[in-house]
């Protein structure tokens, strides 16, 4: 099969194979139609996932028997980590979230985040490392998850949350500062330090790639969200 990343709540995942990385995709909730991914180590079998958004059950039949050693919180906002508390208590998993974002994850689920990241950070998921892009602007403690395939042949991969989404960057809520600050980061943080060809998983809606969306980053700026 195809990988496509066009999933809905209620409907079946799907799943793309990278040469050491298996990507799982699904979307949970029919209101907010989050994206969660669990992604696993080929090798050792090791699994992650990047944002227990909701529906504790969906996720934790992808998780399986496999068990589940990090999850990743992208960001702060609720409709990201519902199921937070639930998935670690059912797995054991470690919780990772950006340095300034981390409190009021823990205040909203009741979960302490075990790793405070940063800029350049590393976490490993078995044999494969993903490195930690800070996004600031949709939150102050806003992370990007990128993984680097290119010595498989493949390109980069990233998860970016509500930072950056098919169509433009994500919601300030009207803070032109917010905006500014969001625009920047991900123009010079995503868009120049990423090749065109790299692929890009949002935390709603589908995939995209870096070099389809690049043309629009002028009219974005001009367009003020």
């Amino acid at each position: 099969m195809t990988y496509t990343g066009d999933v809905e709540p209620g409907g079946p995942e799907d799943v793309r194979d990278l040469a050491h990385l298996t990507i799982t995709k699904v979307a949970v909730d029919p209101k907010m139609s989050n994206n969660a991914y669990l992604l696993r180590c080929k090798r050792t079998g090791e699994q992650a996932l990047i944002d227990a958004a909701d529906s504790p059950e969906t996720l934790l039949a992808l998780v399986g028997d496999g068990g589940l050693s990090t999850v990743v919180t992208t960001h702060q906002h609720w409709d990201h980590h519902r199921a937070l508390a639930a998935v670690v208590e059912a797995t054991g998993a470690r919780v990772v979230a950006g340095e300034p974002d981390a409190d009021a994850i823990t205040e909203q689920t009741g979960v302490v985040v075990d790793r405070r990241v940063h800029d350049g950070d590393h976490v490993l998921v078995g044999d494969c490392r993903l490195e930690i892009v800070r996004i600031t602007g949709h939150t102050p403690g806003s992370v990007v998850v990128a993984y680097d395939d290119r010595d498989s042949g493949g390109t980069w991969h990233l998860w970016t949350g509500d930072s950056l989404f098919p169509g433009g960057v994500g919601n300030t809520f009207g803070d032109d500062g917010a905006f500014a600050i969001l625009i920047d980061d991900v123009e010079h943080k995503i868009f120049g330090a990423f090749p065109d060809d790299t692929w890009f998983y949002p935390g709603h809606g589908g995939d995209s790639t870096l070099g389809a969306e690049r043309p629009s980053l002028p009219e974005w700026r001009e367009r003020g969200w």
